[in-house]
């Protein structure tokens, strides 16, 4: 996912603070990933952004998607951003809400992308790895990239481990270069 607005950020560190506030972090999280479910959907913002459309009335269309799966706090909030014109970045700020909430939690995310898709067994014994290695619980994404031919990347925050065929052909590549000087 692209980096967050700064927009959605304020967004999401206020809800942050609600929530704290409240101890509602779950409810926060479900109701966020739900509106922006609903938010990604091209037909609901194209009514919610639709200049046609008196504000009442989009407000009162995106109330009644929302009915009462949510709760008021995340309701208000959607209804700002519908008020504000600002619907298309709830799913970045429903993204960096979770961020947040994860790094309370301890959790850091990591992607795990291979040449070809990894049963559960797999998956789940690259992750166990991987939160040894971190020494924290992690979230773990994964991908499917080809053009790694075999093997597997691990990206951690910032940290990259590349066990991945293409990763030892372009390093073996690179001492070649090197060798050859």
């Amino acid at each position: 996912m692209a980096r967050p607005t700064g927009a959605a950020r304020r967004y999401a560190e206020a809800a942050f603070q609600l929530a704290e506030r409240d101890g509602s972090f779950d409810d926060w999280s479900s109701g966020l990933e739900l509106a922006a479910g609903l938010a990604a959907d091209p037909s609901v913002q194209q009514v919610a952004d639709d200049p046609a459309l008196d504000l009442g009335s989009r407000r009162r269309i995106v109330e009644r998607l929302l009915g009462d799966r949510v709760t008021v706090h995340v309701r208000n909030l959607v209804l700002v951003l519908v008020v504000r014109g600002r619907l298309s970045i709830l799913p970045a700020v429903a993204a960096e809400y979770r961020r947040l909430l994860d790094a309370s939690r301890g959790i850091v995310g990591a992607t795990l992308t291979s040449a070809r898709p990894l049963d559960r067994a797999e998956t789940e014994a690259v992750q166990a790895r991987v939160e040894a290695l971190a020494g924290r619980t992690v979230r773990l994404a994964t991908a499917v990239d080809p053009s790694l031919i075999g093997g597997l990347t691990v990206r951690v925050g910032d940290r990259l481990i590349d066990a991945s065929v293409r990763g030892r052909l372009e390093r073996l590549r690179d001492r070649l270069v090197l060798g050859a000087r």
